[in-house]
């Protein structure tokens, strides 16, 4: 008890310790509004990174697989599951007593090639691969049936403009290979929650795209709870009307919204420079606040923060989830994606496990 006391207050600052279990957490502030998570690596759910560990434990209440369940790590070969991992994933949770999300069933990154390949290294039909996403999908949510509570069952289908992605499961299944993910995920599972996930959706043309997809869905009778807004933000995209018209759309189709891989970049954008010198003049440009991060840019990624939450709450009867892609800025994948090695800032925890202005920014919106 000791030790989480004295973590406690370094999360929120220099306190008396017999204070400490009257400082709110997200997960108590807001606990009439929706639950609050965020996504773990492994190093966090076997409890070695001590410090994400007790932030975790204090501030949220529910966690989604940042990696372990997706296709190459849980079946990385035909007839080889891994499941120590996975397993022990869902045991933090429930020790925790955490909602527990797995991500992802079905998805056109991290599945390996012999999922679309005979033994011969042909391209398998239609049936084949239907069959293989059946076996997949029944043993991973039959395996944790009543144990993870919801599945990002289809991840990413979409292009930017709304049309299908000619992924392999696109193109060797067709557009069905959407509702057969779902069929086989409640067959699987008929009491688990069932979601789409997707970036860029606050795009209208990508939004238009969704909404025909999800309703060929509902058409079909097929089972969806929710659908996942991944909230990759920068400081300025998208604007909040943006993210009103995307929640407001998706719930006029009778359907909750989740805020599932929350976080604010405040780099400069990077994705065109993905191979460059790692010593040139254009990656220092693309990394500029490796000693630290201008009060100036700290204000503005607060003032994100409270306009994002300020939404949140405004719609909070049709959210029932918002997910941190993260814990703290020390293990986010902007730190890395589209660059490696740059110093980002786009969560509410700095590297050292402190809470952020942004933080106290958020907590103060229940208490206006």
């Amino acid at each position: 008890m000791r030790v989480l006391t004295a973590v406690f207050c370094m999360l929120i600052g220099s306190i008396p310790i017999g204070m400490a279990n009257t400082i709110p957490t997200l997960k108590e502030v807001f606990k009439n509004d929706f639950l609050i998570g965020t996504a773990l690596n492994e190093d966090q759910f076997y409890e070695n990174d001590i410090l994400d560990v007790d932030i975790i434990k204090i501030q949220f209440n529910s966690i989604t697989s940042e990696n372990i369940l997706k296709w190459e790590s849980i079946h990385p070969l035909p007839n080889e599951y891994t499941f120590e991992a996975p397993d022990q994933f869902v045991k933090f949770g429930e020790k925790n007593k955490m909602f527990i999300i797995g991500h992802t069933l079905i998805w056109h990154q991290q599945t390996p090639m012999w999922v679309f390949e005979d033994a011969k290294g042909n391209t398998i039909d239609r049936d084949a691969l239907i069959e293989r996403m059946r076996e997949h999908i029944h043993t991973i949510v039959g395996r944790y049936k009543g144990r993870i509570h919801g599945w990002d069952v289809v991840n990413e289908a979409l292009n930017n403009d709304g049309t299908m992605r000619e992924s392999p499961w696109m193109k060797i299944i067709g557009e069905d290979y959407v509702l057969k993910a779902f069929q086989f995920a409640h067959e699987a599972d008929p009491d688990a929650q069932l979601y789409y996930n997707d970036y860029g959706l606050e795009c209208a043309s990508k939004r238009a795209g969704a909404i025909a997809l999800l309703r060929k869905l509902q058409e079909n009778g097929i089972p969806i709870t929710a659908v996942g807004l991944q909230a990759h933000n920068t400081l300025e995209w998208p604007t909040t009307q943006q993210i009103e018209d995307t929640i407001t759309t998706f719930v006029e189709l009778g359907l909750k919204v989740n805020i599932t891989e929350l976080d604010v970049d405040v780099l400069p954008s990077a994705w065109q420079y993905k191979n460059i010198d790692l010593n040139s003049e254009i990656y220092a440009s693309l990394n500029p606040y490796w000693e630290g991060l201008p009060a100036s840019i700290d204000q503005a990624l607060t003032n994100r923060y409270t306009a994002l939450f300020n939404i949140y709450l405004k719609y909070h009867a049709s959210i029932d989830r918002i997910t941190f892609w993260g814990v703290s800025d020390r293990n986010s994948w902007l730190n890395n994606i589209p660059l490696k090695g740059r110093t980002s800032y786009p969560l509410l925890f700095d590297r050292n496990g402190h809470s952020k202005p942004a933080f106290d920014a958020v907590i103060a919106l229940k208490k206006q």
